[in-house]
């Protein structure tokens, strides 16, 4: 099984060129394409802030297509992506096709697409169709998300949009669409205060799971840190990946586990990664 990584975290470091060439080196067969470069959210004053980032411009295609080359030069390929969000802005929607775009041309075959956090199932499903055609045209499945809201009373999450496995399969199924999927995850769904699990939610989403988020956490927080390294029990995971028959990639999402951290430091981090998803990999066999 091919292990992956998002790319964020260490472009905001040195770039999404070099990030895909140190990840192949630390090990890893796949790239996770990070998007949220393409539109920058203000979230204190929610509105779109200006940027000049290559995936905002007009050449946004011949981007992808250079970082798709530069993963292949170094014997890694992109497996699936993450468009910007927040999904209840509207500026922020109308990327979305352009998301969808830059997976293609990456060479990717998922793209995360983040729901509403507040809208049903029925009314993300609007949401969802009126790119599901574009997608389908560009041979790029849409996946949906587990996600959360904060309880401030409570210090702990509160139920937000595919936080439950009802909610998760709702989701999907409302479109009834091969080219609407769902991608958990994990850490999301070890949250305080959402009364779920990961291996529950991988048995219940059973085929409609068909990309990964993984990532650690104190079983309260939203930490994003490196598998086994914190409080969720990744046997179990693996177990039930193993038991739906999962046949996607392993892709990390511990984007804070870099944060802070020079260019000089990273291909010693991301090494330390990759033995991690790799030791996750192995108890799937």
């Amino acid at each position: 099984m091919k292990i992956s990584t998002e790319i964020g975290s260490a472009a905001a470091i040195v770039g999404e060129a070099k990030a895909i060439e140190l990840y192949a080196k630390a090990g890893f067969d796949a790239w996770d394409f990070s998007m949220f470069a393409m539109c920058r959210y203000d979230w204190a004053n929610k509105c779109l802030k200006e940027n000049s980032h290559p995936l905002a411009g007009n050449d946004y295609l011949a981007f992808a297509r250079k970082l798709k080359q530069i993963g292949l030069d170094n014997g890694i390929v992109c497996n699936q992506s993450h468009a910007p969000f927040p999904a209840y802005c509207k500026e922020i929607r109308g990327y979305f096709k352009r998301a969808i775009e830059c997976t293609a041309e990456a060479g990717g075959k998922i793209c995360i697409i983040h729901p509403d956090n507040y809208k049903s199932p029925e009314e993300n499903a609007e949401m969802y169709a009126e790119i599901l055609p574009f997608a389908r045209e560009c041979g790029v499945k849409i996946a949906t998300e587990n996600m959360w809201n904060w309880d401030d009373n409570a210090g702990q999450a509160a139920p937000a949009a595919c936080s439950s496995p009802e909610s998760f399969c709702a989701h999907v199924d409302a479109l009834q669409d091969d080219f609407m999927v769902a991608c958990l995850d994990i850490g999301h769904a070890e949250m305080r205060g959402l009364n779920t699990s990961a291996p529950e939610m991988i048995y219940a989403l059973g085929h409609r799971l068909q990309a990964l988020h993984i990532h650690d956490n104190d079983k309260w927080l939203d930490s994003h840190q490196i598998p086994f390294s914190m409080n969720i029990d990744f046997v179990a995971v693996a177990k039930a990946l193993k038991d739906i028959g999962y046949a996607g990639e392993l892709t990390l999402e511990a984007d804070k586990y870099l944060k802070g951290r020079t260019a000089e430091e990273l291909p010693e981090a991301m090494a330390i990664m990759a033995v991690a998803a790799k030791k996750l990999d192995a108890l799937m066999n």
